[in-house]
């Protein structure tokens, strides 16, 4: 189609909606606005009929991960890609949903990238279009329709966020309210160029800005649109194709006819000789994946490997932000300046437990320890998660939240 209906929404039915039209012959903005929340989407239902309708929403609420994975067929890797990942999650596997991508520039030695979103929240998205009235076939993640230079990094500032694409499949969503202190700490460590197409929040830091012309954000994620193929409606949320009457009336009497031509006793044989051996294959995949992690084990059953990994990960809930969110990184904010060396992947707050999520890494595990010690310090009660190696680097979960139940 000639247009373009591109529709931002965003992590909570009452956050704000952002829709533009984007003419692709005349590559420029036909209509934009936004909505209050995303139960008026169904103003935009008329003009989603002509026009090709893409979703974007935020990078704030997907992960982005790079690994290499040692398997022989796309299949198995994608089977073996989660487990490798669940002890650096907050969340059980089963409660969350793994789109692949296949970036343009690969990076060295990684041959799996995956984004990471809680299934329940790919449902809520769908279930506010489908309550509209609109159907779309693409939802993308905000930061991977920001231009993606080679040696610079991109910025643009969307709502209370600023929006940071740091490579093909790298970046991340800063709360407004934290770009001083990470901008003073991390940013400037990485002494990364910084290509802005918007005003950026103060800082007091000596970032390489590079102010480039300014852009409504939409308009320029929808320039983006051509070159950026990942789509997150896949495997279980995959759209599926509608077919005409006609076709299904004879899909219907294929459908009989290859049923009357299936019932053959060795035919079924076969098939349940091949899934058999599939089966086989993909938990001896498992099962060596499961030995590379975990290389002092010395007996491993598939039986047992689900209730194996489960002891070993460490739970911590997630949710919308809350009216404690200030309050609480107030108290966060000391802890990041005395521990430079710990760098912020991902925030996160669940404003239902007021527990802020944090993703980081850091030179080594002591720098976790010295950053606990100064959350503790503030009165704030510190749960960690598994840490582990990353080539020179540490990652590491922490949940961190303000004692006496809580109430900062």
């Amino acid at each position: 189609m000639a247009e373009n209906l591109i529709i931002r929404l965003g992590s909570q039915q009452s956050d704000k909606v952002h829709w533009l039209v984007w003419s692709n012959t005349e590559q420029n903005i036909i209509a934009s606005g936004e909505l209050s929340n995303a139960e008026q989407l169904s103003q935009l239902q008329e003009k989603s009929l002509t026009r090709q309708t893409v979703v974007v929403v935020p990078a704030a609420d997907i992960a982005f991960k790079s690994l290499q994975v040692p398997a022989k067929s796309k299949k198995a890797m994608q089977l073996a890609a989660p487990f490798m990942v669940e002890d650096d999650l907050a969340q059980e596997v089963e409660q969350l949903f793994f789109a692949y991508g296949e970036p343009k520039v690969s990076e060295a030695e990684c041959n799996c990238f995956m984004a990471i979103v809680e299934r329940a929240q790919m449902q809520s998205w769908l279930a506010w279009l489908e309550q509209a009235g609109i159907k779309t076939r693409s939802i993308i993640p905000d930061i991977l329709l920001l231009p993606a230079a080679d040696q610079h990094w991109q910025a643009i500032t969307l709502d209370n966020s600023v929006l940071l694409r740091q490579g093909p499949w790298h970046g991340l969503a800063i709360d407004s309210t934290l770009w001083p202190s990470i901008s003073a700490s991390w940013l400037a460590e990485q002494n990364q160029p910084i290509d802005a197409y918007s005003e950026l929040p103060q800082s007091d830091a000596e970032l390489q800005i590079n102010a480039q012309p300014e852009e409504l954000p939409l308009a320029l994620l929808a320039q983006q649109l051509e070159q950026q193929k990942f789509n997150l409606l896949q495997g279980e949320f995959a759209v599926k194709s509608e077919r005409s009457p006609l076709v299904k009336t004879w899909a219907w009497a294929a459908g009989f006819l290859l049923a009357a031509l299936l019932v053959n006793v060795i035919v079924k044989s076969v098939t349940l000789m091949q899934i058999h051996d599939q089966q086989l294959a993909v938990e001896q995949e498992i099962i060596k994946q499961y030995k590379a992690a975990f290389p002092q084990t010395k007996r491993v059953r598939i039986a047992t490997i689900r209730s194996q990994l489960k002891r070993k990960m460490s739970e911590v809930g997630a949710s919308e932000a809350g009216a404690e969110f200030l309050s609480l990184l107030a108290k966060v904010q000391p802890a990041f300046a005395k521990v430079p060396s710990l760098k912020p992947d991902s925030l996160r707050f669940d404003s239902r437990r007021n527990e802020l999520r944090l993703q980081a890494s850091a030179n080594g595990y002591q720098q976790f320890e010295q950053f606990k010690v100064q959350l503790e310090a503030q009165q704030l009660e510190v749960s960690q998660g598994t840490q582990s190696n990353q080539g020179d680097k540490v990652s590491g979960a922490l949940s961190i939240k303000a004692r006496n139940g809580g109430r900062s």
